[in-house]
């Protein structure tokens, strides 16, 4: 009885322990996932919240670092740098608010500086390097070493032409060659006179089609080929000039673009999908490939990776724009697959990745935010200048005063008498236009210098208004007169003009900040900043 109950309750009891065992299991992932996060957090703290968001020591660090090893900025202490990086932030937060970042222009310049950028992420550098030095190396021991300057007879003969007009092309180059070679023709007349293209270029290896280069390499300074046939048509080609090769840093990153263009893709990134591969586990499902290589077309899967699925619909839409075998397209689409799938994945494997594109991204919101709420506004904010430059008169003050006037040179003393006196009656605005129209409507017999000298700045206002140096009168206008005054500053704001816009700047700039600091929450941890570039 006992033990019939007990088989009875059995079932339960299992299922209690498997809960049990169920639940230990569960705790102890919880526990590790824990765990690590607690490490991480550890590796990498919270340094500060602004606004509620958090923001980790790293990309202070990161941030800070670099800009204090920048050439030419000046260095800042942490506690000074703090103060910078949090206002940076806000008017980031202030251009995320007004939606800078969701244009499509932002959009597009971001993506176009994160396709450059991932350039380098996917590829095996080691690789791409070692096949170029390969590639260099042999160029030098096969005589394909430099360049080639060229001239060549050339006929264009299409994919499609008919055995007729190849028989008749071959015939009429065979017969110019003869000619060339007998001294019975001019090599550059028959080119003006019978090839389709006339200009003379630069040949170097991995640029030209390689039956073109077998010839073209082939030859002395000088030299004329005989006809021979590319895809492109037939030619007969003249060496004009060789040139040595440069050393391997210099033309390295060239052989490895042409050997891309040449075959579709360099050494370097075929070597980075098989790491891919391997690292995603990438798995072919022989059904599907067997079924799309024989029928041209499925719909099944043709593998996985990283648990993804790629069918055959998802390779025909990458077929339709890469007309190829079947074979190379299906090459084409797994590749494209990997490296598609690692471009989405970079921020999450290279923090330095994440971190140069949080920079870029960032430093495109600063711009557009300062622009629009300084930069674009200041140089047409008359009103603004001018209220700025009353309230601030006095820091306007030159330590030296300045001549404000004009520096008359004339042909005659009595002349320079009579500009003087007739520019006195008109305001100043006008003594260039009256110059010109009164003394110098049919010859030029007056030369003006207009504006606010300081001493160094003309010699003859330094010999006469501030009694320094010496001078020779003009050769063409002897004659010197002076009509203005000494200023110890500015009158108008547009005297000052450039260095007021920059001081205006600096001021709206420091009213927006108060403003977002006003308004904003930021709370630092001051033990994690002690351990900044200390751990």
């Amino acid at each position: 009885m006992v033990l019939r109950q007990y088989k009875r309750c059995f079932p339960v009891i299992t299922l209690f322990f498997s809960k049990i065992i169920v639940m230990i299991r569960s705790g102890l992932t919880i526990i590790l996932l824990c765990l690590g996060l607690a490490i991480f957090a550890q590796q990498d703290p919270v340094l500060m919240r602004i606004n509620g968001k958090e923001i980790l020591r790293s990309e202070f660090e990161y941030i800070y670092n670099k800009n204090n090893a920048l050439a030419g900025i000046e260095q800042k202490t942490l506690s000074e740098y703090v103060d910078l990086f949090v206002n940076f932030k806000l008017k980031v937060a202030a251009a995320e608010a007004a939606g800078l970042d969701t244009t499509r222009a932002f959009r597009e310049e971001l993506e176009g500086y994160r396709r450059q950028l991932a350039k380098a992420y996917l590829t095996d550098e080691s690789v791409s390097e070692l096949a170029a030095r390969q590639v260099y190396d042999k160029m030098k021991a096969n005589n394909r070493a430099g360049q080639i300057w060229v001239s060549h007879i050339f006929k264009s003969l299409p994919q499609t032409v008919t055995s007729h007009v190849l028989r008749s092309a071959e015939a009429r180059m065979d017969s110019l060659y003869a000619a060339l070679q007998n001294g019975q023709a001019d090599f550059d007349e028959c080119v003006r006179n019978f090839s389709d293209e006339k200009k003379s270029f630069w040949v170097s290896w991995l640029q030209m089609p390689v039956e073109f280069e077998d010839v073209v390499f082939a030859l002395k300074q000088g030299e004329i080929s005989r006809p021979f046939f590319t895809p492109q048509g037939i030619h007969i080609v003249k060496a004009i000039e060789r040139k040595e090769i440069l050393p391997f840093e210099k033309v390295k990153d060239e052989i490895m673009r042409r050997q891309s263009r040449r075959y579709g893709m360099d050494r370097g990134t075929e070597a980075l999908v098989e790491k891919l591969k391997k690292e995603y586990q990438y798995t072919a499902d022989k059904t599907g490939v067997d079924e799309l290589l024989s029928k041209e077309q499925t719909d099944k899967r043709l593998f996985t990776l990283d648990g993804r699925e790629y069918t055959g619909k998802m390779f025909a839409a990458f077929a339709a724009s890469h007309p190829q075998g079947v074979q190379r397209q299906l090459k084409g689409f797994i590749m494209k697959s990997v490296l598609d799938y690692e471009y989405s994945r970079l921020e999450d494997k290279y923090p330095e990745f994440r971190m140069l594109m949080q920079e870029y991204r960032n430093g495109m919101l600063l711009f557009e935010i300062s622009n629009r709420e300084i930069w674009e506004r200041v140089p047409s904010d008359e009103v603004g200048l001018a209220a700025y430059f009353e309230k601030h008169h006095s820091d306007y003050h030159w330590k030296v005063p300045r001549y404000k006037g004009i520096v008359l040179h004339t042909t005659t003393k009595k002349l320079g008498k009579q500009a003087r006196k007739f520019l006195k009656s008109l305001p100043e605005e006008e003594w260039q236009n009256a110059i010109r129209l009164t003394f110098n409507a049919k010859t030029r017999q007056v030369q003006a210098e207009q504006g606010l000298f300081a001493p160094g700045d003309n010699a003859y206002v330094d010999e006469e208004i501030f009694k320094k140096g010496k001078t020779e009168p003009m050769t063409s206008f002897p004659f010197t007169t002076f009509l203005g005054e000494k200023v110890k500053g500015p009158e108008t704001y547009q005297e000052v003009r450039g260095l007021l816009v920059g001081d205006y700047q600096n001021y709206l700039e420091e009213r927006w900040i108060a403003q977002l600091r006003s308004t904003a929450k930021v709370e630092i941890n001051q033990e994690v900043l002690k351990t900044v570039n200390k751990h």
